[in-house]
C-alpha cells in the first residue's frame, strides 16, 4: 500500500543521484534564485509525469522545495496564511506529499487553528489530485479535499450565535443544547447530529412561557444542508463530551501564489499567501 513520504527524508534530486541536499541548500541565495527562475521555464503538465523523465522531476522539485521549506521553517510552530481571502493561523505538525500518477496528494495536520478568528482544535486536510502549473503566478489546483477535525462545543456555539439573530444557544453539562429564542420566550432542550449532509435535530423538551409544548410539535424532519460555502459536504458531525468530531469534503479548488512571495515567507517566517 502506498504511503506518504517525508520531504525531509526524500528528494527527487537524490532519486537521480545528483547528490544535492535540498534541506541544507534551501536557504542558499543562489539556489533560491534558481528556484524562482523555474516559474518562467515550466509549462502546463498536461501529460503523465510519472515516467521518470527529467521533465517529470520539475513538479516534484517544486513540491519538495515548498513542503520541505515550509515544514523546516514552521514545523511545530505557528504559521500564518492568507488563504482565498481568509486569515488563518495554526501550529503546523505535518506536511507530506506523495505522487499519485500525473498529480500529487498532500496531507496537512494543524492544531490550534484560527480561521477568521474562529478556533478549531485540530484539522487534518488531505488534498487529492493536486497540480502545480508553473508560471507567473504559479497556479495550484486540487480535485478534492477531505477534512477531519475537532472543534469544541463552546467554540461552535459561539460561532453560530455570532451570525444568527433569533436564538441563543448554550451547552449544558448533560450533553444537551439549551436554545432560547431572543424575543418569543421559547426555550428548548435539544441534541443534534449530522450524517451525510443531513442535520437531525432531536428536541427533548420545549416550553413557551412555562407551558410545555406537546411532543408531537417538537418532532423535526432531517434538514438537508444545502448551499454550504464552496459546495462543502459534511459527512458526519457528532458530539463527544465537550467536543464535536467532524468529517467533510470539498470539491476541487483553484488558487494562485507568487513564488517569490512564498520563498520570502519561508526565508523570513512571515505570512504565506494563496489567492
Amino acid at each position: 500500500m502506498a504511503t506518504y513520504f517525508d520531504p525531509k527524508a526524500w528528494s527527487p534530486l537524490r532519486a537521480v543521484d545528483l547528490g544535492m541536499d535540498l534541506g541544507k541548500r534551501l536557504f542558499d541565495q543562489a539556489w533560491v534564485d534558481q528556484w524562482a527562475s523555474f516559474t518562467t521555464a515550466w509549462i502546463d503538465p498536461v501529460t503523465d509525469f510519472g515516467v521518470g523523465t527529467v521533465t517529470a522531476l520539475m513538479p516534484d522539485v517544486l513540491m519538495t522545495l515548498l513542503s520541505e521549506g515550509i515544514l523546516s521553517q514552521f514545523g511545530g510552530q505557528e504559521v500564518k496564511a492568507a488563504f482565498y481571502g481568509h486569515d488563518l493561523s495554526a501550529t503546523l505538525h505535518t506536511l507530506k506529499v506523495r505522487r499519485r500518477g500525473a498529480n500529487f496528494q498532500t496531507k496537512t495536520v494543524l492544531t490550534d487553528l484560527y480561521w477568521n478568528g474562529h478556533p478549531v482544535q485540530e484539522l487534518t486536510v488531505i488534498a487529492h489530485g493536486v497540480r502545480l502549473i508553473p508560471g507567473v503566478p504559479t497556479k495550484l489546483r486540487s480535485a478534492q479535499l477531505d477534512l477531519t477535525g475537532v472543534i469544541s462545543v463552546a467554540a461552535l456555539l459561539e460561532w453560530i450565535n455570532s451570525w444568527q439573530p433569533d436564538w441563543k444557544l448554550e451547552a449544558l453539562d448533560d450533553g444537551l443544547i439549551l436554545a432560547q429564542h431572543r424575543r418569543r420566550r421559547i426555550r428548548a432542550l435539544a441534541s443534534a447530529e449530522i450524517t451525510d449532509n443531513l442535520l437531525a435535530i432531536t428536541v427533548h423538551q420545549a416550553h413557551w412561557r412555562k407551558v410545555r409544548a406537546p411532543r408531537a410539535l417538537t418532532k423535526l424532519e432531517p434538514i438537508p444542508l444545502l448551499d454550504l460555502p464552496n459546495q462543502a459536504r459534511i459527512l458526519r458531525a457528532e458530539r463527544i463530551g465537550d467536543h464535536i468530531h467532524f468529517a467533510a469534503d470539498l470539491p476541487g479548488l483553484n488558487g494562485s501564489f507568487d513564488l517569490a512571495q512564498i520563498r520570502s515567507a519561508i526565508v523570513a517566517g512571515t505570512t504565506l499567501i494563496v489567492f
